[in-house]
């Protein structure tokens, strides 16, 4: 059977609630939505489904080598997905979510889930965008990625992601421009699995502003001191990642 893909306005309320509740039965039933974010928007899927997520990648044109971050509703969910979560980590997050923050964290050893090949870590964001708040709360972590094929454009609305996932995804949430206002910059990626936390994405957020949350951050590409050198996690390592 030839999977339909459906579009819903969210600026209409009653259009709202029915996209929001097909996009949880399609995440359900292993498919990919696309959603509006606080950055562009995302192609997302549900994070313990590998299937889901091997669809996600698949729409992209990317390999298991570039896995998607994991989007939550709520700063209390870092615990259930991440281990030995670092105080700075908490820090940042309970300064700057919901908002243009990811942070990559060691993944849970319990979970079953497969977004890619994470060496054991996990990237996770919490949005500051009232549609992808209430799609996460009602149907839990989403692998989100940018909203495009990989080396295109993001997607910064509905049209431009559908000319160029087309019926990939099963729903489409369309509402208006993201970001609302200003340039379209991905997160702030920050790596915190080694022994001196890194940016290893500039994005929305500037440097100078986390460094007033956590002062020993080292900016993207700055060496650690040999005994802090870690190896880098391949998480965080697409540059083209917007959400």
């Amino acid at each position: 059977m030839t999977p339909v893909t459906s579009r819903f306005d969210c600026q209409d309320a009653a259009d709202r609630e029915a996209g929001l509740e097909a996009a949880k039965i399609a995440l359900s039933e292993k498919q990919c939505i696309v959603l509006p974010t606080d950055t562009v928007y995302g192609i997302g899927a549900d994070a313990f489904s590998p299937q889901a997520v091997a669809t996600l990648l698949a729409a992209k044109g990317r390999g298991r080598s570039m896995p998607p971050p994991v989007l939550i509703p709520r700063p209390e969910t870092l615990d259930g997905l991440a281990s030995s979560v670092p105080d700075s980590a908490r820090a940042l997050a309970e300064r700057f979510w919901p908002g243009a923050l990811t942070l990559i964290l060691q993944a849970q050893p319990s979970l079953s889930w497969d977004l890619g090949e994470t060496k054991g870590t996990v990237a996770l964001r919490m949005p500051d965008d009232e549609i992808a708040l209430a799609l996460l709360r009602e149907a839990g972590p989403l692998a989100v990625s940018s909203a495009n094929r990989t080396g295109q454009v993001a997607a910064t609305n509905a049209d431009d992601a559908e000319n160029q996932l087309g019926e990939v995804v099963a729903v489409y949430l369309a509402d208006g421009e993201r970001p609302r206002d200003g340039e379209a910059l991905p997160s702030t990626i920050v790596d915190f699995t080694a022994a001196t936390p890194a940016v290893v994405r500039q994005g929305a957020i500037a440097l100078e502003t986390l460094r007033q949350v956590v002062p020993e951050l080292l900016a993207e590409g700055e060496e650690a001191t040999v005994a802090e050198a870690a190896e880098p996690t391949e998480t965080a390592a697409d540059e083209s990642e917007q959400s």
